[in-house]
């Protein structure tokens, strides 16, 4: 089972390999590839830093204790109809996403997020919509 919070929960369908640092990128790939290949993985949604945030780089400002992260967090999960807490499996969380969610709801919900002009996480909603999963990353 994978502690993730809430934002994290986007930032998986927009992964393509690219993070913080080479610790991070392999947590982080590791985490994605494992519910990639094994959807009912379980996922407890907990509040603050979670086992993605273990790996980010210490550089000073912590980045994961961040107040628009947690409002990000939040702001995501209500989206979902999901909370803190529970125990769901990446596939439930993908029918969530399915069923809640749209592309252009990044623009919004992720507004401050440096990674947001990517583009990568509508792809990544629009693949779920499309019940292709996760993308492969090497």
């Amino acid at each position: 089972m994978y502690k993730l919070r809430g934002h994290h929960l986007f930032c998986l369908l927009g992964y393509r390999g690219m993070g913080y640092s080479k610790e991070y990128v392999e947590n982080m790939t590791k985490i994605h590839q494992t519910l990639r290949a094994n959807p009912e993985t379980l996922i407890q949604l907990v509040k603050g830093p979670d086992q993605l945030c273990e790996k980010y780089p210490n550089s000073g400002e912590y980045h994961c204790q961040d107040a628009n992260i947690y409002i990000r967090d939040a702001a995501i999960l209500e989206q979902l109809g999901i909370r803190i807490g529970q125990i769901l499996s990446w596939k439930d969380i993908v029918e969530h996403i399915r069923n809640h969610v749209v592309p252009s709801d990044i623009q919004s919900v992720c507004e401050t997020c440096s990674w947001r002009a990517y583009g990568v996480c509508e792809e990544g909603v629009q693949e779920m919509i499309d019940g292709k999963g996760l993308r492969e990353v090497k």
